[in-house]
């Protein structure tokens, strides 16, 4: 499966420093987005933490992740999932640790993640926080992450209703986060995806400001992935742009054209890297 991919972050209208960040490996099909907090530039490193790390530990442990597995082994999971989950592992221990540091200014920090994986048909996703990832296929859009948030646990409780939960004060209390603990509980999953599928991967700073129904609009008329995440990010501006936003569109395409490879991003050519 060929996968072209766009990407973009913005600091929005309202905050003053990025405390988004994201990692790409195309060789290995490997996204990943996370979202910061902590005071000053805490945030910052939080999340550049959580993306690079878990970035360098899925290309450090090849094929089979048992043979430098952090934590136990889901069986009922591929080792491509499994080796998300190591990697969010690691990056937690990691951000928990220097979060405990209070001369380095990076006591309390923390970061969400949704990281993907895509191996012939199947993608494995894996995430904590409120972070999300959605998969467009046939006009419609799907959330195939759940919140870790605590409006979410309140919705599915029952205590209030959705529409109360998008505009609810305690919209950005978070229940899960990298760094937060000395382990982490991730979400996993594994979605069977074809050829023209879209992948999206988001921060907050998009899905707080621009209805789902307006998403789906870009990902049906924008030619490009990069045209795409351009779009949904000038979208989050034009709502008010109150927090950072990162967006990050994968098309799946036809093995056919696999010379648009080479055209995934700012015409760059076939690269690993992180922002």
């Amino acid at each position: 499966m060929e996968i072209a991919f766009g990407v973009r972050s913005d600091v929005g209208l309202v905050r003053t420093n990025n405390e988004d960040h994201f990692a790409v490996d195309p060789d290995l099909n490997l996204f990943i987005l996370c979202d910061g907090m902590g005071g000053q530039a805490a945030g910052e490193v939080a999340s550049r933490m959580g993306a690079e790390l878990i970035l360098e530990h899925c290309r450090q442990t090849g094929p089979d992740p048992r043979k430098a597995l952090e934590g136990p082994y889901h069986e009922e999971f591929s080792a491509q999932t499994n080796r998300l989950l190591s990697g969010i592992r690691v990056s937690n221990k990691a951000i928990f640790d220097a979060a405990g540091e209070s001369s380095s200014g990076t006591n309390g920090m923390g970061s969400t993640v949704v990281a993907v994986q895509i191996s012939g048909n199947v993608m494995s996703v894996a995430h904590v926080g409120d972070s999300r990832v959605y998969l467009f296929r046939n006009g419609q859009l799907r959330q195939l992450t759940e919140d870790h948030s605590l409006v979410r646990e309140q919705v599915r409780q029952g205590l209030i209703t959705a529409e109360e939960a998008e505009q609810s004060e305690l919209a950005n209390v978070i229940l899960r986060a990298l760094g937060a603990e000395p382990t982490v509980v991730a979400d996993l999953d594994e979605v069977w995806v074809g050829a023209k599928d879209q992948i999206l991967l988001c921060s907050d700073g998009l899905t707080r400001m621009v209805p789902d129904a307006e998403i789906a609009t870009v990902l049906t008329t924008a030619q490009t992935p990069q045209e795409a995440a351009d779009r949904l990010v000038e979208l989050a501006n034009e709502h008010g742009g109150e927090d950072n936003t990162t967006v990050l569109v994968a098309r799946l395409l036809p093995s056919a054209t696999r010379w648009k490879r080479w055209l995934r991003i700012f015409g760059g050519g076939d690269r690993a890297w992180p922002n």
